[in-house]
């Protein structure tokens, strides 16, 4: 018997990054779901996606690769089907190199010094670290780890290490400044301020999808603004921030005698939806600031600590524009090391004084021919949220010191353009990705997932539902977790209605 349109089931939907965009277009292709809306806070879709102007190029602000592009990764298909990615990326090839993380790029080594450092010094030492790191991937199963963090098992293996080395005092202290500079960076790729705050046990089931790591010629924000098209205009709300979403309760709508609903959602502007389930898909750093308030009645505890116990960290870009190069031709990537520091030795706290050491790699944007000549600057942590607080004239006056510095060329003309994400100031936002901290596991990722209310008995089930690239165990922090986690809760949906179609719905393109 067909069901009236009125009576189907309403699903709303909030944030329109990728979970959300996943989610709406999953439920969308199916006929269940004609009453579908997505709410989202900002003018714009895509969310941690970003791709803005920087001069006549387009840079990305937020996700910057496709990790790990291969038939594995649902990013990599769709941008494959709308026809996003150029011949090489999508080559049979790049699909199959297992790169275990970012490829090595050309790169060339500055430091404080004024120097350019030894290829075989700086590729001795990364291959030490990159031993190190997978040995931290091994603890998984682990019932008891010997101390709680990847940074504390890392310096205590390094602290090993270094009574067995022969070398001089000098190349000891260069090594060691090389080493605190890969910590840096991977503070950067696991977005926390410090790798003693990722917990060492869970670090291992975070996983990569074989590929060479890829981008968008015509930038990331392409994909969110087709998946957008594919949904009906009118489903899609844009300056509408949620403040409460209201559920477990019985409301009733003023049109339609006799429908009640149980979740309501509140937003800024005043208006109120009624709806049967409400898939929430904000980022895990809005739930740590707003989730005593944003939901009601309270969330459980045990989801309530999950949201407190996981990491979210900040990783913004500084883009840097030059006339002319400083770096040789072949160079993909600059790599800075303070040759006054060491992992071993605890660093100054002076955010004011020393905030620009922080930003240890450059990535030289490519093809010059079209960028010019852009540098694309990772800069994790404190750091990274005191930098978001500084003028742009602040920013570009400390990096043009710190350049000179490296170069040892203090008449060395400044960038004459600058231009920089600031996620952390992001009222919607507050960071930019997960990581599973010290006293959390991947049981709060899955606690965070779990819909509500928990009671599986309940008469009118999975009311508030929850998606994000945190909300998934395995590939957390990407674009392809985020947009698994969208099409899992618009399946948990279809799974409840939708009785005459396949359940893996194939998104409308």
């Amino acid at each position: 018997m067909e069901v009236a349109d009125g009576a189907r089931p309403r699903v709303l939907v909030v944030g329109a990054g990728l979970a959300g965009l996943g989610a709406a277009q999953r439920l969308s292709s199916s006929r269940a779901f004609p009453h579908l809306r997505l709410l989202e806070s900002t003018g714009r879709a895509g969310g941690r996606v970003c791709s803005q102007r920087f001069g006549s190029e387009v840079v990305e602000m937020g996700a910057h690769w496709i990790h790990g592009p291969s038939k594995e990764n649902p990013v990599f298909q769709l941008a494959s089907d709308y026809g996003l990615l150029d011949e090489e990326a999508m080559s049979e090839e790049n699909q199959q190199i297992e790169v275990g993380g970012h490829p090595l790029l050309p790169a060339v080594f500055y430091s404080s010094a004024g120097r350019v450092l030894s290829p075989e010094l700086v590729e001795g030492v990364r291959n030490l670290f990159s031993t190190l790191l997978d040995q931290t991937r091994e603890f998984l199963h682990v019932p008891q780890v010997s101390v709680p963090s990847v940074g504390e098992y890392l310096r205590k293996e390094i602290a090993q290490q270094v009574k067995e080395w022969t070398d001089d005092d000098e190349t000891k202290w260069l090594k060691l400044a090389v080493l605190n500079t890969y910590f840096k960076l991977e503070c950067c790729v696991s977005g926390t301020h410090s790798m003693d705050h990722v917990a060492l046990g869970p670090f291992g089931e975070y996983a990569m999808l074989p590929g060479l790591d890829c981008t968008f010629p015509g930038g990331y924000g392409g994909l969110p603004d087709c998946m957008l098209t594919s949904l009906p205009k009118e489903s899609v709300l844009f300056h509408k921030p949620v403040t409460v979403v209201r559920w477990g309760g019985s409301y009733r709508e003023e049109s339609q005698e006799g429908r009640t609903f149980p979740v309501q959602v509140e937003c800024e502007d005043g208006e109120r939806f009624l709806a049967d389930h409400v898939i929430i898909t904000v980022p895990l750093g809005f739930l740590k600031e707003h989730h005593e308030t944003f939901i009601d009645p309270p969330l459980p505890p045990r989801k309530a600590d999950a949201i407190r116990q996981l990491g979210f960290g900040t990783n913004n870009k500084i883009f840097l524009e030059f006339e002319q190069p400083f770096w040789p031709p072949d160079c993909q990537l600059i790599e800075v090391v303070w040759e006054d520091e060491s992992p071993l030795v605890e660093a100054g706290t002076d955010l004011q004084a020393s905030w620009f050491r922080k930003l240890i790699v450059f990535l030289v944007l490519q093809p010059p021919e079209r960028y010019g000549h852009v540098l694309c600057g990772f800069i994790a942590g404190k750091e990274s949220e005191y930098m978001e607080t500084l003028s742009d004239a602040a920013v570009l006056t400390a990096l043009t010191d710190v350049i000179r510095r490296l170069t040892g060329n203090p008449h060395l003309a400044p960038p004459k353009k600058v231009m920089r994400s600031q996620w952390h100031s992001a009222p919607y936002t507050r960071g930019s990705y997960s990581y599973v901290a010290v006293g959390s596991s991947g049981d709060d990722i899955d606690a965070l997932a779990q819909p509500l209310p928990e009671d599986a008995a309940d008469p009118r089930p999975q009311q508030v539902l929850f998606a994000g690239e945190a909300t998934h165990r395995t590939f957390y922090s990407t674009t392809h977790g985020a947009l698994l986690s969208g099409w899992r809760e618009a399946d948990r949906l279809l799974s409840l209605y939708d009785t005459s179609e396949s359940h893996q719905h194939k998104p409308r393109l």
